[in-house]
C-alpha cells in the first residue's frame, strides 16, 4: 500500500491555502508526515535557488554547477550494506530486507562553497548489476550514476522543512555551522520505490 495516499489531501488543506500552498502539496505528496523535528519553512521565505531546489527534479549536480558556475565535487563520507531492523514504509521492504546506507557532501570544486549533504537508503535487491558497481566504484552523485547506467526513474517528493541536526558530520559542519533546509523523496524505477533520500542545503 502506497503510504502517500492519505496525505497528500491532509497536505493541501493547512493555514494559508492558496497557489504556494497547492505547489507545496504538489511538490511532497506526504507533507503532513515530515519528521517531528522537522520544522516547517514557508516557501515564499525562500530565495528561488532555495525553492528551485526543493523542486528541481533531475540530476541536482548539474543544476548546483549550472547555478554557481562552478565545478562540484561529490565526496562519499560513509556506505555500507546492512539490514533493516524494522519495516520501511517509504521503501515498501519488510524488517531484514538488505539496503545500503550511503552519505555524501558536495562542494564546490574551487571555493570549497557547501552545497548539500545527503543521505541515502537503497533497496539492495532492486538494483541491477551495473547500478550496483555503479554504487561500489564510483565517487559521483546519485543522478549522475543514474544516469551513466541510463535507468529509467521518476522522483516522488516527500516531505520539506528547516532543521538544526545535533549530529551533523564534521566535514559538513566545517563548512556549513548553521540551519539546513531539507527535503526527502523517493526515486521509483519498474513501479518500485529504489531508493529514499534526505538532502540538507544550507539555509
Amino acid at each position: 500500500m502506497n503510504p502517500t495516499h492519505a496525505t497528500a489531501a491532509s497536505a493541501a488543506t493547512t493555514p494559508g491555502d492558496g497557489p504556494v500552498c497547492e505547489l507545496a502539496a504538489d511538490l511532497f505528496t506526504a507533507q503532513a508526515r515530515r519528521p517531528p523535528g522537522l520544522a516547517p519553512v514557508a516557501l515564499g521565505d525562500l530565495t528561488p535557488y532555495q525553492r528551485a531546489l526543493l523542486a528541481v527534479d533531475g540530476t541536482l549536480t548539474r543544476f548546483v554547477e549550472a547555478y554557481w558556475l562552478e565545478p562540484v565535487t561529490v565526496v562519499r563520507l560513509a556506505q555500507r550494506e546492512t539490514r533493516l531492523p524494522a519495516p520501511d514504509a517509504w521503501l515498501e521492504l519488510p524488517a531484514g530486507a538488505p539496503v545500503i546506507e550511503r552519505r555524501v557532501l558536495l562542494h564546490g570544486a574551487t571555493t570549497n562553497r557547501f552545497f548539500l549533504w545527503a543521505d541515502s537508503r537503497i533497496a539492495v535487491g532492486r538494483l541491477d548489476a551495473g547500478m550496483r558497481r555503479g554504487l561500489d566504484e564510483e565517487e559521483g552523485g546519485l543522478g549522475r550514476i543514474l544516469l551513466e547506467q541510463a535507468l529509467e526513474t521518476r522522483r516522488e517528493g516527500l516531505w520539506f522543512g528547516r532543521e538544526r541536526p545535533a549530529d551533523v558530520p564534521p566535514p559538513v559542519a566545517a563548512r556549513w555551522p548553521g540551519e539546513f533546509l531539507v527535503r526527502t523523496y523517493r526515486v521509483f524505477n519498474a513501479r518500485a520505490p529504489i531508493m529514499l533520500i534526505t538532502e540538507r542545503f544550507g539555509l
